[in-house]
C-alpha cells in the first residue's frame, strides 16, 4: 500500500531540532522524500504499523504535528509532478 506522511516539528528548541532529525531519519529509511517533510512510502501494514509506533515515540503531541495517509488500493491513482523532483518507481526495475 501507498502511505504518505507528513509531519510539523516544533524546532524553537534544540530537543526539537533533534526531534526533527529523528522523524526525518525514520522517514527516510522507509520511504522517499517528497517535500520536505512529506514522504511516500510504500509498504505493508506491519512496516506501517511499526513505522507509526516508531514516530510517536519520537514527536512531542502537545507541540508537533503527524499526519499519516492509507491509501491501500492506489490502481486508478494519478500523482501529477510538477518541478525538479523525479519519484522512485516502485513498481520498476531497480537496477536502470
Amino acid at each position: 500500500m501507498l502511505v504518505i506522511v507528513c509531519y510539523d516539528v516544533n524546532t524553537e528548541t534544540r530537543e526539537g531540532r533533534r526531534r526533527l532529525r529523528r522523524v526525518a531519519k525514520l522517514c527516510e529509511a522507509t520511504g522517499q522524500r517528497v517535500q520536505k517533510s512529506v514522504f511516500e512510502c510504500q509498504i505493508d501494514l506491519a512496516q506501517l504499523e511499526t513505522l507509526e509506533r516508531k514516530l510517536r515515540a519520537e514527536i512531542e503531541e502537545t507541540q508537533d504535528c503527524l499526519r499519516i495517509y492509507r491509501l491501500p488500493d492506489t490502481r486508478g491513482a494519478e500523482v501529477r509532478e510538477y518541478g525538479h523532483f523525479k519519484a522512485v518507481d516502485f513498481e520498476g526495475p531497480l537496477v536502470l
